[in-house]
């Protein structure tokens, strides 16, 4: 594939929604306002605020920052995103995380087909088009250490780690920390605090 210097418009606004969300779990703890989550209604002074799937996936790859993985984990060359089944994203997510590390790792966006192609995933988006096999999808995952995320509803509660949700317009999310600890995922005390709910299996 040829390269080219010539940022792109896509890219160019891609760039613009990461800045303006870059840093939003510290902004929020600075300010102590966890209900002001940043989203697009927050956005609202900008003259094009992004749309959900630009806020989702710059919080995707924020959530990587905010993750420790188990030493177990094989090192890479490069920090996988994974998106299974439809891909509701687009080019958005490639522009969005284009040049982008996670501890001095390359971010590259990976669309799979199976959930068992998700085992080289450090995160894994869990698309809509999912729904009716998520069990089995989560079943898959049993034993590895992959971060999943998806705005399935009650995804939490059905085994899923982190599920965007959207309140009063703006997209925020909750966590099942149990979920992530059996896996070996160690999620950051900052990241606990802005999340809208924090549920351990059973809650």
């Amino acid at each position: 594939m040829i390269r080219t210097n010539i940022e792109t418009p896509q890219r160019k606004r891609a760039r613009w929604v990461l800045s303006n969300l870059r840093g939003w779990l510290f902004h929020l703890l600075a300010v102590g306002i966890a209900s002001a989550f940043l989203g697009p209604s927050c956005l609202h002074a900008q003259r094009s605020n992004p749309g959900e799937y630009e806020v989702k996936a710059a919080y995707i790859y924020d959530f990587g920052k905010f993750v420790a993985w188990p030493a177990k984990v094989a090192p890479a060359d490069d920090f996988p995103i994974c998106v299974l089944g439809e891909d509701p994203f687009g080019a958005t997510f490639d522009a969005t995380i284009a040049g982008e590390t996670i501890n001095g790792k390359k971010v590259v966006v990976n669309r799979i087909a199976k959930p068992q192609d998700a085992v080289s995933c450090r995160i894994l988006f869990i698309s809509g088009s999912e729904e009716s096999q998520l069990k089995e999808i989560l079943a898959a995952l049993d034993k590895t250490s992959v971060l999943t995320v998806s705005d399935i509803s009650q995804f939490t509660r059905r085994g899923g780690m982190i599920q965007f949700v959207i309140d009063a317009n703006r997209v925020r999310f909750e966590v099942n920390v149990t979920t992530a600890e059996r896996a070996g995922l160690t999620l950051s005390s900052q990241l606990l605090k802005v999340a809208i709910n924090v549920r351990r299996t059973g809650d």
